[in-house]
Formats: C-alpha cells, structure tokens, sequence
C-alpha cells in the first residue's frame, strides 16, 4: 500500500509540519479540525508538497532524513 511523505504549512504562524500518512486529504482534515494534539493551535494548514513511497517503512525512511 502506498504512503506519502507531506509537508504542511500553517496559515497562522508560517511554519510548517512534516509527516505521513496513507491518505492525505483525509490526514489534512485531521489537522484542520484541530484532532493533532501537537498542531491545533497553529491551524489552519495548507499543503506544500507530497512524496509518494511505495512502503511506509520508505516513507518514514525519507521522513527521518
């Protein structure tokens, strides 16, 4: 199954956020509705770039580095 690597970037304090998921509208929402405990002060977000991998183990490979 695959998984994605995105970055996000926050409308309110323009920093930004990495993570991964295998479905990024729906991790977007998660986000936007204030469900991420370490992100729901800083909503909303908008997303700057998504990097498909093949595993999840690639993905949080590509994610740590």
């Amino acid at each position: 199954m695959p998984h994605y690597v995105y970055i996000l970037k926050s409308l309110k304090d323009n920093k930004y956020y990495i993570g991964e998921t295998a479905n990024v509208a729906e991790r977007l929402l998660y986000h936007n509705v204030g469900r991420q405990r370490s992100t729901k002060h800083r909503v909303p977000f908008v997303i700057l770039l998504v990097e498909k991998f093949e595993t999840r183990e690639e993905a949080l490979k590509e994610k740590t580095n």
